[in-house]
């Protein structure tokens, strides 16, 4: 297996030529200065040899990608990440984790197979009817590589989760990232700037505890986790990387780095926005009342109607509500859109 993935160094192909999973792991260095653990299919650790000696982590990094299996971008960026690494063009300073989440609905060309893996965390993949399907199966293993690679850092080390995504639609702000609801803690402001830097200049501050990837790591873990959507939905070979030049610049400084320098917090180079609710389906009959190509971020005004339901109208209760990802073509019981004001006023160290 090893043979396999060295030959091209492409850790996509390797994933996709194995995409229901490997037998058994393996592990092996780059020049003595990186020891690199393949755990699964889509699951690579990259870990610097003098720091596994000493036990003393400064970051561990999580970088995941393809919990949607259609979101191609960050699945690029990822593996051109991995790629450098396997080549030695890069060295990573920090323990890394890369994870590609849902190899078989990328084959599919599709969000997900028969689940949304992204409404499955922090242990939802074993509720209502269990591990019933290979998405709740796989989330549950994503969940074990997170935990088992966070349990084995040293106490003193940063925690990042960035789980990269695009988004269905198009955005008025182009990258945004969701920031998990943080019960009793500060919002931290260096990663929003760093964030900022990414070209990710829009933070949406969440209002609930949800099962999202980025919330079971956030939550359980403290980790700085963010859901990441780095712009539009596009096929393999359609994106155009320019747009994510800064984000893998960045990216590629966080690995490599000791520690990258950023400005100061400054809420006046981000666009703050926070839930105001979530509107969940109750009936088969939901409907909005926008078009379908109205993009995130889209500004109603209050007594607007958002969407109809059982016969009864669903209106915007704040003076101006923004919507982000609307979608009506979601079973009964789930969200199909989240709701946003300003917030120029959150907590943030």
């Amino acid at each position: 297996m090893q043979a396999q993935l060295m030959e091209k160094k492409d850790f996509l192909a390797f994933t996709l030529d194995n995409p229901a999973g490997i037998s058994t792991g393996f592990k092996f260095e780059l020049a003595q200065h990186t020891q690199v653990e393949v755990l699964d299919t889509g699951a690579i650790v990259f870990s610097p040899i003098d720091q596994t000696t000493t036990g003393q982590h400064s970051k561990s990094i999580v970088l995941s990608c393809a919990v949607h299996g259609n979101e191609t971008a960050p699945i690029e960026i990822c593996n051109a990440l991995i790629t450098a690494l396997l080549n030695q063009t890069i060295k990573t300073a920090h323990r890394l984790l890369f994870l590609i989440g849902n190899p078989p609905a990328i084959h599919n060309k599709t969000r997900f197979i028969e689940e949304n893996m992204n409404r499955l965390f922090s242990g939802a993949h074993s509720k209502g009817q269990g591990l019933i399907n290979d998405e709740r199966i796989r989330a549950k293993k994503l969940e074990k590589y997170v935990a088992d690679f966070f349990n084995n850092d040293s106490a003193n080390s940063q925690r990042i989760h960035y789980d990269l995504h695009t988004a269905i639609r198009s955005s008025k702000h182009e990258k945004f990232a969701i920031y998990p609801y943080r019960s009793g803690r500060s919002y931290n402001g260096e990663q929003m700037m760093f964030l900022a830097a990414c070209g990710v200049d829009t933070i949406l501050f969440h209002h609930e505890p949800t099962t999202t990837f980025s919330y079971y790591s956030s939550e359980q873990f403290n980790a700085d986790a963010f859901t990441v959507e780095l712009g539009k939905v596009m096929p393999f070979g359609e994106n155009d990387m320019l747009r994510f030049e800064q984000t893998q610049i960045m990216l590629t400084m966080l690995i490599t780095q000791p520690s990258v320098t950023v400005e100061p917090y400054d809420p006046k180079q981000l666009n703050l926005y926070k839930v105001s609710r979530s509107i969940n389906k109750n009936a088969d009959d939901f409907n909005f009342a926008f078009a379908n190509d109205v993009p995130n971020f889209s500004q109603f005004r209050q007594g607007e109607i958002l969407a109809t339901e059982a016969g009864k109208a669903i209106t915007v209760n704040s003076p101006v509500e923004a919507i982000v990802f609307p979608n009506a073509n979601v079973p009964v019981g789930q969200r199909t859109v989240l709701c946003l004001v300003p917030a120029p006023n959150e907590d943030v160290q």
